[in-house]
């Protein structure tokens, strides 16, 4: 018989309806029961594309002896963590406070009140790997709560004061320039030189920190952090963590070279890591990030669009119950899909053997590749290759699209579609390409219609269900996918929704007393503490998001109560980010525009090639406003209300930190006061 996840929309929660344990979404008929029979609580959080909740839930969650104990002895409540990250935040920081480390499936034993006496991970059905097993953990907490309620208390009453402590307090001191700085030395400390990315097995992309260094070298000139950008965008397109056969990035790679992937797709990365190409792209002029790019754009409209125009969530690791067996390949199987002649030169090419990378089988990848000496050694142009690999590709997506395809876990995140929007306008402005601005438009119109309920932004879609009060990272996203939007279309009324987006976020989230956004609104749900979080995770914080956004509104309004409430935020969040400058790149990002010149551009008249010049270059410190109607215009950015056409011709207006030179029709002036020596 199915439990209560029978009547939930998460497709989490969905997977563990025929579990025999009688699991209750988070919610009061939990907690009276827990209360009522004095019960302790088992809080599973997971989310419908891991791997390892999936073996806890196999080994331990479908098996009858587990869930008898577990129905009998405990109320057990399943959180999908993508739905509600305010309930993963605050458990998950108590695991990491406890054991010192995190992950899902994440696992919390607690008093019907709410409060943890005891948090791990992932347990195996019995003792091994030096883990101690599910069965004998939920028998000895069970005792433990039952008979030795003194030490529960003292427990739980630590967890208490411990969370009271996290949420940070405003400093005195107020972070300047010279963090920036810092942040650019920590990340060059952790660089791996040789492969690319900051950090060892396992390796996450984490493309706000080359979003950050790519800043850091426009403002600075320092060739060092672009040749990190450009060493690990090369790396990771080339590693098997880039899918070469249908396109798009796996979460993580499980070793240092970028080979062996987690083969999990997340939206939210390849929105992250889209942006992070074009920008790359921008700066270098690159052909290979443009490419990779518009790939990604490829496999996201292909394998992640809903046909209402939203995105969907993630693509699971997993196909029939084995890790990676979508996206593998077997030497003779590659051979006899592409034919001799064909398959001689992919296998070459894409580093396929008869021995493998992985478990017997082949990731490919270009790790090892040297186009020109394969095309010199089968007699062919560089281009020749190319178009033979093209057509190897098209053929094995063709044959892999026929294997039993992953989970797809079909929910639509408010924040992870801003984060994909605000990519895809972005790249839209930087490759002049009016198809990737639409589909923006078009996704956004998506949430528009969809995730805004009686003026209050919504943080899930799905099979036409809306629910959960959004976080601040729907609002900060949001309103950064508006001014992606804006700077891409000119259109004015994005950038009045970002200025309306950005008064609702400051109303529900803001801390009037430290600074700082929390993390869930004050018409929420109120959980064990109010989140308040500058840490970037796999994807930027909201705070950090906020920062960036705010410093872009105020340049772009000339509205300077957005810069206020950025001030504000650099004494409230002084002592961590001073603590830990490189966990918070994103940011500091917002330092980097805050504290060096800033220009405000305005081209009175229609778009044209000059201000498409100015779409697709990278320019970090140009706030572009631009439109023939200046009423329109002035009525979203006040200070251009007095900006007119001189002599019938377009105009520009070219501010510095709102102090404006003489307005000139000539475009060669306007380049030389923008550009500043920046171009190339």
């Amino acid at each position: 018989m199915a439990n209560r996840l029978q009547y939930e929309k998460s497709p989490y929660l969905l997977q563990h309806k025929d579990n025999p344990v009688d699991w209750y979404p988070w919610g009061e008929e939990a907690f009276a029961k827990a209360k009522q029979e004095d019960k302790p609580i088992f809080l599973s959080v997971g989310y419908s594309t891991c791997h390892w909740c999936h073996v806890l839930a196999h080994e331990s969650f479908e098996d009858d002896e587990v869930a008898s104990f577990l129905n009998e002895h405990y109320v057990s409540i399943k959180v999908d963590r993508e739905e509600r990250p305010d309930i993963d935040s605050v458990y998950m920081k108590v695991c990491q406070m406890m054991t010192g480390q995190g992950g899902w499936p994440l696992s919390i034993f607690m008093t019907p009140d709410k409060v943890p006496f005891y948090a791990g991970t992932y347990f195996p059905r019995e003792s091994k790997y030096g883990m101690p097993g599910f069965m004998d953990v939920i028998t000895q907490l069970h005792q433990k709560y039952k008979q030795d309620h003194e030490r529960i208390t003292e427990v739980t009453q630590s967890v208490t004061d411990a969370l009271a402590k996290t949420v940070s307090a405003k400093s005195e001191h107020r972070l300047t320039k010279d963090m920036t700085d810092k942040a650019f030395k920590q990340l060059g400390n952790r660089f791996d030189a040789v492969n690319g990315g900051f950090s060892s097995a396992p390796k996450f992309p984490a493309p706000h920190q080359l979003l950050y260094l790519l800043r850091y070298h426009y403002f600075t000139g320092n060739t060092a952090a672009r040749k990190m950008v450009e060493h690990t965008l090369d790396a990771m397109a080339a590693g098997g963590i880039y899918d070469h056969v249908g396109f798009g990035f796996a979460r993580y790679s499980t070793d240092e070279k970028w080979l062996v992937p987690h083969f999990e797709k997340m939206l939210y990365d390849n929105a992250l890591l889209l942006m992070a190409y074009t920008e790359g792209y921008q700066v270098t002029k690159n052909e290979r990030y443009k490419t990779v790019s518009e790939q990604i754009i490829s496999f996201v409209m292909r394998e992640m669009r809903s046909p209402g125009g939203g995105f969907y969530s993630a693509i699971d690791a997993d196909s029939e119950g084995v890790e990676g067996k979508y996206y593998v390949w077997d030497y003779d199987e590659v051979m006899q899909i592409l034919g001799e002649q064909r398959g001689n030169l992919y296998t070459t090419v894409y580093g396929i053997t008869p021995r493998g990378n992985f478990e017997g089988k082949n990731i490919p990848n270009l790790l090892q590749t040297d186009f020109q000496a394969v095309a010199s050694d089968n007699d062919l142009t560089t281009t020749e290759l190319l178009e033979e690999l093209e057509k190897a590709r098209k053929q094995l997506l063709d044959a892999r699209e026929k294997r039993v395809y992953p989970h797809v876990d079909d929910k639509v995140l408010t924040s992870w579609n801003a984060m994909m929007i605000a990519a895809l306008a972005k790249a839209g402005s930087a490759f002049n390409e009016p198809a990737y601005t639409d589909t923006a438009k078009e996704t956004m119109a998506f949430v528009e219609r969809n995730l805004i309920q009686d003026d209050r932004l919504m943080a899930r879609y799905r099979d036409g269900d809306v629910r959960f009060n959004g976080y601040l990272d729907d609002y900060a996203f949001l309103i950064w996918s508006y001014i992606e939007l804006y700077e891409a279309t000119f259109s004015v009324s994005y950038l009045e929704k970002a200025r309306s987006m950005a008064s609702r976020m400051i109303d529900l989230f803001w801390d009037d007393e430290e600074g700082g956004f929390f993390f869930s609104g004050q018409d929420s749900e109120q959980l064990l503490t109010r989140e308040k979080e500058v840490y970037d995770g796999a994807l930027p914080s909201g705070n950090s998001v906020a920062a960036a956004v705010l410093t872009k509104l105020g340049h772009l309004t000339g509205e300077t109560d957005y810069l206020d409430k950025l001030d504000e935020m650099y004494y409230a969040f002084y002592d961590d980010v001073r603590q830990a400058t490189a966990a918070s790149t994103h940011f500091i990002q917002s330092l980097l525009l805050s504290e060096n010149p800033a220009k405000e551009v305005v081209v009175i008249g229609g778009p044209d090639p000059f201000t498409a010049e100015l779409q697709q270059t990278f320019l970090p410190d140009v706030a572009l406003l631009a439109g023939d109607d200046t009423e329109k215009l002035a009525a979203a950015a006040p200070f251009t209300s007095s900006y007119r056409k001189l002599d019938g011709q377009t105009t520009v207006y070219v501010c510095e930190n709102f102090t404006c030179h003489q307005p000139t029709t000539d475009m060669e002036t306007a380049k030389v006061l923008i550009w500043n020596d920046q171009s190339e």
